[in-house]
C-alpha cells in the first residue's frame, strides 16, 4: 500500500518579509515531497509551521496560546510535527522548547533552508531540533517557492537592517544589510514574467538603502530603470524604504520609469524633531516634508503612505502636536497608526518618560480621526477620474452580494467597480470612471469601458484549472496596507 504523503500548514505572523520567508517554507516542504493541508484543517495537518514576528505587541502570548492549542492534538495524531521560525525563534530559541516541550523543531531567520532536513531529524531521532545560525545561509531568494497568485510576486533584493531605531529589535534578529546582485534579481523577475507574474514588489528592510553592501550608492535607482526594460512587466512597487536614504535619483526613476507605479510608503513615525532625534532617526520633520514636495512635484498624482508611532517615551503634547502638523502637511493616502508599548531588547523599552496608557489612547485617537478626514478628502479628489484598474482575487469582501468586482489602481487604491458582461479574471485590467470615494476605497459605478485580457489572467485562469501541488508564482494581497488597523508598532517590513 502506498504511504500518502504529509501534509503541512505555515501560519504567518508579521511583516512582508515573513510572508515572503513562508512562500519559500512552503516551496522546501513542497520539494521535500510534503502536500498542503485543505483550508481550515486546523488539526489535520501532519506539519504545522509557525513563521513567528518579534515586533508585534503580544507576539509570544499568540505563539505560545497556538501552541498549546496544538499540544492536545499532537497526543492524537502519531507522527505530527510542530516547527517554529521566524524573529520570534531566533530570539528565544531555547525559550520556546522550555515553555513547549512538544514543540519538534525551532529555526532562525537565517537558515530557513534547513526546515525539511530539521523536520526529518527530529522524526528520525525523536528530540527535538533547536539549530539558530547566527548569519545569513542562502538568500531567501535562491530557494524554492509555493506562491499564493498567479499575478503578482515579492522580490527580494536584501535582507537585513543597518540603522539602529531605538524601538526596533530587527537588526538584531535579521543581521547587517545583505544585498543581491542586481543580476540575480532582474533574472528572478524576467522569470516571473515568463510565467504570466505582471506586477512584482521589490521587498527590502530599508529597500531604498540597496546598493550600500554593494558600494554603488545610485544602485536602487538604477534597479528601478532596470525594470522598466523588461517587457510584460506592468507594474513595480517596493516597500519600505528609509527617508535617509531617499534621494533625487530615485524620484527621478520613479517619475521616467513608466511602470514604476505612482505610489511611495515612506515611514515618518514621528513628526517632532525632538522624537526623532530619541528614536534615533536620521532625518527631521524639514527633510521629510521636502521629500514629499519633491515627490508631488514630479509624480503629480503619487499616493503616499505611512507609519506613524503614538505615545513614544518622552512624547510631550506638543511633540505629538508636530506629527499632527506633518499628517496636515502632508496629507498621506492612509498611515498605518500605532500606539507605542515596550519591546524587550530594544532602547526604548528602557527611556525614561514612558507615556501612561491613557495619555496614548486619547492621542492615537486624535491622530486616527485627523487622517480619516484626510484619507476622505484626498480619495474624492480621484472621483471623475478614468483609470486602469488590475483586477484583484479576494479584496472586495462584499462583492458576492454587491455583484462588483475589485481592484488596484495604479496608485494602488482599491477599487470596487461594477462587474461587466465578460468574463474578466485576476490579473486583467479594466478601465473604469470613478463615481465615488469613500475614505479607504473608490468606488466606479458605471459601466466598464473596457476590458484587457492578460498573460497574467491566462496564468491565473491555468492555475485555478489545473489546481497543482507544486511551485506556484504570486504572492497574497500585494501593495498598500489596510488603512489605519489595530493599534501595535509596525511590523518589522513597515517600521523604517
Amino acid at each position: 500500500m502506498t504511504e500518502l504523503p504529509r501534509s503541512y500548514r505555515v501560519e504567518t505572523y508579521g511583516c512582508q518579509m515573513n510572508v515572503h520567508d513562508s512562500e519559500r517554507l512552503s516551496g522546501l516542504l513542497e520539494e521535500a515531497g510534503y502536500v498542503r493541508a485543505p483550508k481550515g484543517a486546523d488539526g489535520d495537518a501532519d506539519v504545522v509551521v509557525f513563521n513567528t514576528c518579534a515586533v508585534r505587541e503580544n507576539a509570544d502570548n499568540k505563539l505560545y496560546g497556538n501552541l498549546g492549542r496544538l499540544a492536545p492534538m499532537k497526543t492524537t495524531r502519531p507522527g505530527m510535527q510542530i516547527a517554529v521560525g521566524g524573529c520570534l525563534a531566533q530570539k528565544d530559541r531555547d525559550t520556546i522548547v522550555k515553555k513547549a516541550p512538544w514543540v519538534d523543531v525551532v529555526f532562525g531567520t537565517h537558515n530557513i533552508g534547513k526546515l525539511p532536513v530539521l523536520l526529518e531529524r527530529a522524526r528520525v531521532q525523536e528530540e527535538a531540533q533547536i539549530e539558530i545560525a547566527e548569519s545569513l545561509e542562502a538568500f531567501p531568494s535562491t530557494l524554492p517557492t509555493r506562491r499564493e497568485s498567479a499575478y503578482a510576486a515579492w522580490v527580494s533584493i536584501s535582507v537585513g537592517c543597518n540603522n539602529t531605531c531605538t524601538f526596533c529589535i530587527v537588526p538584531a534578529l535579521r543581521g547587517k544589510e545583505e544585498d543581491r546582485r542586481p543580476g540575480d534579481i532582474l533574472a528572478e523577475i524576467e522569470a516571473l514574467v515568463a510565467e504570466g507574474v505582471s506586477e512584482i514588489t521589490l521587498l527590502g528592510q530599508n529597500v531604498n538603502a540597496y546598493g550600500s553592501d554593494l558600494g554603488d550608492r545610485e544602485a536602487f535607482s538604477k534597479l528601478l530603470r532596470a525594470c522598466g526594460q523588461i517587457e510584460g512587466l506592468e507594474r513595480v512597487r517596493f516597500t519600505s524604504p528609509h527617508p535617509r536614504d531617499f534621494t533625487d535619483d530615485v524620484i527621478a526613476a520613479m517619475a521616467e520609469t513608466p511602470n514604476v507605479m505612482p505610489q511611495l510608503h515612506m515611514p515618518l513615525q514621528s513628526g517632532s524633531d525632538t522624537v526623532l532625534r530619541a528614536m534615533r532617526r536620521s532625518y527631521r520633520q524639514e527633510r521629510f516634508l521636502g521629500i514629499i514636495e519633491k515627490v508631488r512635484a514630479a509624480i503629480p498624482h503619487a499616493a503616499i503612505s505611512t507609519d506613524i508611532i503614538v505615545g513614544f517615551p518622552g512624547e510631550t503634547e506638543e511633540d505629538f502636536q508636530q506629527t499632527m502638523h506633518t499628517v496636515r502637511e502632508a496629507r498621506f493616502a492612509n498611515a498605518f497608526t500605532f500606539q507605542y508599548s515596550k519591546r524587550p531588547g530594544t532602547p526604548a523599552a528602557e527611556m525614561e518618560g514612558q507615556i501612561p496608557k491613557e495619555v496614548v489612547q486619547d492621542r492615537y485617537m486624535r491622530l486616527v480621526a485627523l487622517q480619516e478626514e484626510i484619507s476622505w478628502e484626498e480619495n474624492k479628489k480621484q472621483v471623475g477620474r478614468v483609470l486602469e484598474v488590475m483586477v484583484a482575487e479576494g479584496e472586495g469582501r462584499k462583492d458576492g452580494a454587491t455583484d462588483r468586482l475589485s481592484g488596484r489602481a495604479p496608485d494602488n487604491r482599491l477599487v470596487h467597480f461594477t462587474k461587466p458582461d465578460q468574463d474578466v479574471r485576476p490579473g486583467d485590467v479594466v478601465t473604469v470612471e470613478i463615481t465615488y470615494a469613500a475614505p479607504h476605497h473608490l468606488l466606479a459605478e458605471g459601466p466598464v469601458a473596457s476590458v484587457r485580457r492578460t498573460r497574467a489572467g491566462d496564468a491565473w485562469e491555468k492555475r485555478t484549472a489545473e489546481k497543482p501541488k507544486g511551485v506556484l508564482l504570486g504572492l497574497p494581497k500585494i501593495g498598500a496596507p489596510a488603512p489605519l488597523p489595530a493599534a501595535e508598532v509596525p511590523a518589522c517590513g513597515a517600521s523604517h
